[in-house]
């Protein structure tokens, strides 16, 4: 394998990593609403979830 294959998978496993970490993140935010929402909604009136 040549530097330039090495360089990118490298570049391709830290890619990879940080979408995970983003896609990780963004489910922790869509836990946070719905878990907001599970626990306000009948205080504020609104339907429930399920």
């Amino acid at each position: 394998m040549s530097w330039i294959g090495i360089v990118l998978v490298v570049v391709g496993i830290y890619l990879a990593l940080k979408v995970a970490g983003v896609a990780f993140k963004l489910l922790m935010w869509a836990l946070v609403l719905f878990g907001a929402y599970w626990f306000l909604a009948p205080h504020l009136g609104w339907p429930a979830p399920f």
